[in-house]
């Protein structure tokens, strides 16, 4: 929170530019969104949250380097800000999802009442789903914007586009099998998280 602060004060824009911000902002989400998982969607999980936020601070600190720049035109919009927010966030979120369907399923922690890793799994997904789609839109919605156009077909916005879709599949597969095939479930999770 910190480096958050001190870099947004340090670039005078909020710090979403390259990837040492990208990487200090998802970080400083890791904490925050630990609380609700584990107080709302009753989410256990402290481990994959410390490793969550090891991979994300540690190239911040240890990889990338990047020097204070102003923001070019195209980042100057209103909806730069909330556009990557929504992205960071359901981001972290995913990696949650993805961590915990490496869990074993049916395996509930009757103590703290908190969810098996399957059920945190499909919880975590519909909680980052709608965030992610968020992002789709008003990604969409700034290129109309800045370029004339909805949409482009390059890579960012495609791969956009395919890690959505993985989710789609997830929920349809999770519909339509997921009771039979737990193990499906798990794969599209992860690979979405590949995706991302």
């Amino acid at each position: 929170l910190i480096a958050f602060c001190y870099r947004w004060y340090d670039v005078r824009h909020v710090p979403f530019q390259n990837m040492l911000e990208v990487f200090i902002s998802m970080g400083m989400m890791v904490w925050p969104l630990s609380i609700f998982c584990r107080r709302v969607l009753k989410i256990s999980g402290d481990a994959a949250d410390m490793m969550i936020g090891t991979i994300l601070l540690f190239p911040a600190g240890f990889v990338f380097h990047a020097e204070p720049q102003h923001l070019p035109p195209a980042l100057q919009s209103w909806l730069f800000i909330p556009h990557v927010a929504v992205y960071l966030i359901s981001y972290v979120i995913m990696a949650k999802a993805a961590i915990q369907a490496f869990g074993k399923s049916g395996k509930i922690n009757v103590s703290e009442n908190f969810v098996d890793s399957e059920e945190g799994t499909y919880r975590l997904i519909c909680f980052g789903f709608p965030l992610l789609t968020l992002g789709l839109i008003l990604g969409s919605y700034w290129g109309k914007l800045a370029w004339g156009d909805y949409w482009g077909w390059d890579p960012k916005e495609l791969w956009s586009l395919v890690s959505w879709l993985v989710y789609v599949g997830y929920f349809h597969w999770r519909y339509m099998f997921g009771k039979k095939y737990v193990r499906v479930n798990s794969a599209f999770a992860i690979a979405g998280l590949a995706a991302i």
